[in-house]
């Protein structure tokens, strides 16, 4: 406020952006949706429908159903999100590049200190479980992208399921990351 003295000094300058440093990190954000009502396939206009098709403590499997011909049946992909502070809903743009070409999944992580402790702890072995149970759920002709932070944990998924030669392992793995420092 112009009104308090100290907002003019070097000392409370420095005062008032420590506290809205704090405020910031410290802020709760709400969870935005999808939002995605239709999606152009085969220059026709498809509705989509979000729908919840996977469920345990830590996460939630949403589906993006087109509504149409299902004789039209599409390949399934499994977006897996990260899960490090962020919500999927980041990956909206990816998931509306990839609905008319695929029948689009993606994790919806839950926020961990939602998550009552009687659920047990959840490390990156719960995390390869859950990717290698979500694939199995969506069963063979499935292909997975991670985006992030999930890579490794899809990659150890895969390899796992490859070595068990069960039959719902993927066969196309898109590992997307940040920049990669070769120095």
């Amino acid at each position: 406020s112009p009104a308090n003295p100290l907002s003019s000094t070097q000392i409370g300058r420095s005062w008032a952006a420590s506290l809205e440093l704090f405020e910031r990190t410290t802020r709760r954000y709400g969870k935005p949706e999808f939002g995605i009502t239709d999606v152009i396939v085969d220059d026709d206009l498809v509705a989509v429908e979000e729908n919840i098709v996977f469920s345990k403590p830590y996460c939630k499997l949403l589906n993006f159903a087109k509504l149409r011909d299902a004789r039209k049946k599409q390949h399934k992909l499994l977006i897996v999100a990260p899960m490090s502070g962020h919500y999927a809903t980041l990956l909206r743009g990816t998931v509306e590049a990839m609905l008319p070409y695929y029948d689009v999944y993606i994790t919806d992580w839950v926020d961990a200190r939602t998550v009552p402790a009687l659920e047990g702890s959840f490390d990156l072995d719960d995390y390869v479980d859950y990717v290698t149970e979500m694939l199995q759920f969506l069963g063979p002709d499935t292909s997975v992208m991670a985006v992030c932070q999930p890579s490794v944990p899809v990659m150890a998924a895969v390899a796992l399921m490859n070595a068990a030669k069960d039959p719902a392992c993927p066969k196309t793995m898109i590992l997307m990351g940040g920049p990669i420092d070769t120095r």
